[in-house]
């Protein structure tokens, strides 16, 4: 099998790794880090699929997507952080004052998982990031050690699938799904 990760624009693609199997639902799109909280209230059934249809055409696009041939087998969502609710999150600290990057959601498609596809999804986020001018990327994956973690709840990536890639920058008081999340780091500059 041969991945290869690129800038998310085309929006069928995303709805095969983040869009409900029925269009009316209320899933989350990858929405809930990107956009204020009160839009995400808002923002129900079909619409939040026409919101993210938008952000697919727009400049950067709202992250990446790997891909095995033509088939679309996962997505991490990459945006500055300046655009999400990191930027005012009071348990993730920031490290600086940089304009970084976070890289938030990591979903790879069941039947295509241990496969190295996560891997391949933050190395083509960071190179997507640094192509945008970025000069950090930050990630808040869980740090569960072995423990294992509810798929539904994986979607922040686990801290030992980033340490090829990034290192740990910071603890923070932040849980999801029971464990503590940390701030993984990569300096691109």
């Amino acid at each position: 099998m041969t991945i290869e990760v690129r800038p998310a624009s085309l929006f069928e693609d995303v709805r095969a790794l983040v869009g409900p199997k029925s269009p009316g639902a209320n899933v989350c799109w990858c929405l809930s880090y990107r956009i204020p909280s009160g839009l995400n209230k808002e923002l129900r059934g079909p619409a939040r699929g026409e919101y993210v249809a938008g952000l697919c055409r727009a400049d950067p696009p709202p992250g990446v997507l790997a891909y095995d041939g033509d088939e679309p087998v996962g997505w991490a969502a990459v945006a500055p952080r300046s655009t999400t609710s990191f930027a005012r999150n009071r348990r993730i600290p920031h490290v600086d004052d940089l304009p970084v990057w976070s890289l938030w959601c990591i979903r790879v498609r069941p039947g295509h998982r241990k496969q190295g596809i996560s891997h391949a999804l933050i190395a083509g986020a960071v190179e997507f990031a640094r192509a945008q001018g970025a000069p950090a990327v930050e990630a808040y994956p869980l740090d569960c050690g072995d423990a294992r973690v509810d798929l539904t709840m994986a979607y922040a990536g686990i801290r030992r699938n980033f340490e090829r890639a990034v290192t740990h920058a910071a603890d923070t008081t932040s849980v999801l799904a029971g464990h503590p999340r940390v701030v993984m780091r990569l300096d691109l500059r």
